[in-house]
């Protein structure tokens, strides 16, 4: 019979991909197939075969990073019942929710967010629960009050029920979740939980239509005329288990940093950073678990589960971070804007499994906070008190943060007594002035010097040589809102070419960590493969131009029917489609979905990614600096009665001109080849059925553009887009009449 000390907490497996490798062999030499025929006929043709052929060598390289990627798939299994019999006392964790507007992310999104925390299946006296406001907002800090009487009902609910979705807008949204329990007594209390909910909603919409959310008084009067982008840090403790009762509520503690407008905040690192201090003069719990607002708990033993691995690990240099994955409960249907990455996550992040480990995602992510704090693999087992010192000198100027940080980088978990006992020293933490002359961004926390400070703090990390590890639990531990609209979708995806590109351009580009440091060479290459997402757009949109360009002109790029080498093309695009139908089949999407997110990665990558692109080009040459962008939120848990949902909606954002103008002078080029109003072929190379299937194709791909023209509201394009598009068809058009001409 089993001891406790002798059952397994985490168990690796290894997954079986045989016919994956093999068609993803197929793949690669259909693709150097068609590399070899360029260069063996490149004498013989003009610019655009020397085009081509730069396209699909980048296209060649970057299937050889996917297929590195996922050659050495890899998951975990988790047993958070045997962590219960294992282990006699659990650790603390803290728990950070970031949000920086009350507009683009509502209050009541953020609130159930802390509600869904504050009840997860963990010793409550071993939980602190940080919420960050950036942005200084009395309506935010209002909701979260309320809230926290609501979680003196809301909590003890749910543990009595075990309820298994702890956001109430969830639990009851679905009615198949909320009478799982037929007793009478359940039911009343049901009846008056709800009522509560509502109750609380009310106040919240209330508060919200108010241009003055609360009186300024008491509590509230720090909020008194406060600017968002210039006020003092507010910190304020909530709620308090000083007693440390099991049957009682975590902490729940309200920070606001200090702004100034001329100090540098560095968007959502500052805050983590600012939180990460904070916590660790109030609570200093050993482990810090971060998700975005609108990321809710769905999963109640989500803790059990990180802490299986983290603590079930052979060395903590195996589990430096454990991620969760980032999964929506309010996607549409089919997945329409091709943002909820299933695929993506299924393959690509179990196949960084088997490597050092999934990237730092940002949100829904359990991290060591001695590890956040610069620790080297190699100091865990030698750790002395010089090092501490030499590390020390780096966390500013604050005299208790240093004490604590000392503490946890020793492996002394010991908490301080009373939260509000810190108060003072966590106001001076949170001061803008006090990163000056510390390690703070770049050798502490969370790194600064890109908008996704999430993967360069993982990467960070990784190339020190720590590991990471991926959970995927079921239930999924963690849902959050999907961008539910095309400027959203567009904007969310700018943000992450951007911060990606700032990386890979910098002294942190994976190559350097490779070379210099303990970064695999795998493992730059799955970097390499998510940095380079904005450099993907020229090669795109140079291949997407190569088409009408030589249907108007009458040249060519590709081989004719009644060449051999036309049918590795034909093979190359069958297998591939087939190829990745299979994976979304495989994980339960359907061929629709399948569709949309081919349609998606065309149009996300011509128009989103380029302008990230663009933004990075722009950084570089010192004429503008990168923005950090807020994803709007939405809360609404379903869409598919709604009859415009899926249909792509459209704003005055110039991300939307390069796909239109690609859409115009298609479907141009179209009308030409149909009209017969080509120039006569030069040496007989023109323009054939590879051209027009080609054109056929990105046309469909960009078909709710086409709609788009015809609509109006915000599923039409504004007529200046259109204005913009049309000016630069007309130029490419011009250019092309020149050539000909030429």
């Amino acid at each position: 019979m089993a001891t406790p000390s002798s059952l397994p907490l985490c168990e690796r497996i290894q997954r079986k991909n045989t016919i994956q490798r093999a068609i993803d062999v197929i793949i690669l030499f259909l693709l150097f197939s068609l590399l070899v025929y360029r260069l063996h006929f490149l004498n013989n043709h003009g610019l655009t075969w020397l085009l081509a052929f730069l396209c699909e060598s980048w296209f060649t390289f970057t299937w050889i990073l996917v297929m590195s990627n996922k050659w050495n798939p890899v998951e975990y299994k988790t047993y958070p019942d045997n962590l219960l019999q294992r282990v006699t006392e659990l650790p603390s964790v803290d728990m950070f929710v970031t949000t920086a507007d009350p507009v683009l992310e509502p209050p009541i999104i953020t609130i159930n967010t802390v509600l869904s925390l504050l009840a997860i299946d963990y010793p409550p006296q071993k939980l602190a629960c940080y919420v960050s406001d950036d942005g200084c907002s009395p309506l935010t800090y209002y909701s979260l009050s309320e809230a926290s009487k609501f979680a003196r009902l809301w909590v003890p609910f749910c543990k009595k029920y075990n309820i298994q979705v702890r956001a109430p807008f969830r639990y009851f949204a679905d009615d198949s979740l909320t009478f799982s329990d037929s007793s009478w007594e359940f039911h009343q209390e049901w009846k008056m939980m709800k009522v509560e909910y509502e109750q609380l909603c009310h106040k919240i919409e209330d508060a919200v239509q108010k241009s003055m959310p609360c009186d300024f008084t008491g509590e509230f009067a720090e909020f008194l005329n406060v600017d968002s982008k210039n006020h003092p840090a507010i910190i304020k403790v909530m709620c308090e288990n000083k007693e440390g009762l099991a049957d009682g509520l975590p902490h729940l503690v309200y920070v606001s940093r200090e702004k100034q407008l001329k100090h540098p905040h560095h968007y959502k690192a500052g805050a983590m950073n600012v939180l990460t201090r904070v916590s660790g003069l109030m609570s200093n719990a050993p482990y810090m678990l971060n998700v975005d607002c609108d990321m809710f708990v769905n999963n109640p033993k989500v803790v059990l589960h990180a802490m299986s691995l983290l603590l079930g690990s052979k060395s903590e240099k195996e589990s430096a971070y454990v991620q969760f994955p980032q999964m929506f409960y309010n996607g549409l249907k089919d997945d329409p804007y091709g943002n909820q990455l299933v695929v993506v996550f299924e393959y690509m992040m179990h196949g960084m499994s088997g490597l050092q480990g999934p990237p730092y995602g940002g949100t829904g992510c359990f991290h060591r906070r001695k590890i956040i704090y610069g620790l080297y693999p190699d100091d865990v087992e030698s750790i002395n008190g010089k090092l501490v010192e030499n590390k020390l000198l780096e966390f500013g100027s604050s005299k208790e943060l240093i004490k604590s940080a000392a503490h946890a980088l020793e492996g002394n978990t010991d908490p301080p007594n009373y939260l509000q006992e810190s108060i003072e020293a966590a106001h001076q933490v949170a001061n803008c002035g006090y990163e000056h002359s510390s390690g703070w961004g770049t050798k502490l926390g969370w790194r600064y010097g890109s908008t996704t400070e999430d993967v360069l703090t993982g990467l960070t990390i990784h190339k020190k040589g720590w590991k990471s590890i991926y959970c995927t639990p079921d239930p999924p531990a963690f849902l959050g809102c999907a961008p539910s609209g095309g400027p959203a979708a567009m904007t969310q995806q700018k943000r992450w070419a951007t911060g990606l590109l700032e990386i890979l351009m910098s002294k942190n580009c994976p190559i350097f960590a490779t070379l210099f440091e303990k970064l695999q060479f795998r493992q730059c290459l799955a970097y390499l493969w998510l940095f380079s997402w904005g450099i993907r757009s020229v090669p795109e949109l140079c291949y997407a131009a190569l088409p009408m360009y030589c249907i108007i002109t009458n040249s060519s790029f590709l081989p004719k029917v009644d060449e051999p080498v036309f049918w590795i093309l034909v093979a190359l695009y069958v297998i591939y489609s087939l190829y990745t139908l299979f994976e979304y089949l495989r994980t339960g999407q359907s061929i629709r979905a399948w569709w949309n997110n081919q349609r998606m990665a065309r149009i996300t990558t011509m128009t989103a990614w380029f302008f990230g692109f663009l933004s990075v080009v722009l950084k570089l040459l010192g004429i503008s600096e990168t923005v950090f962008e807020v994803t709007k939120k939405d809360q609404s848990s379903d869409s598919t009665n709604d009859n415009d949902a899926g249909r792509f909606t459209f704003d005055e954002s110039p991300v939307f001109v390069p796909g239109i103008t690609i859409f115009l002078l298609h479907l141009t080029a179209l009308i030409v080849s149909l009209l017969k109003l080509q120039p006569l072929a030069h040496d007989g190379h023109g323009s054939g059925l590879g051209e027009v299937l080609c054109s056929v194709w990105l046309l469909l791909c960009f078909w709710p553009f086409l709609k788009g023209l015809f609509r109006k509201g915000k599923h039409g394009i504004p007529i200046s887009t259109i204005c913009k598009s049309a000016a630069l068809a007309i130029v490419f058009l011009h250019l092309c009449r020149r050539t000909t001409m030429g």
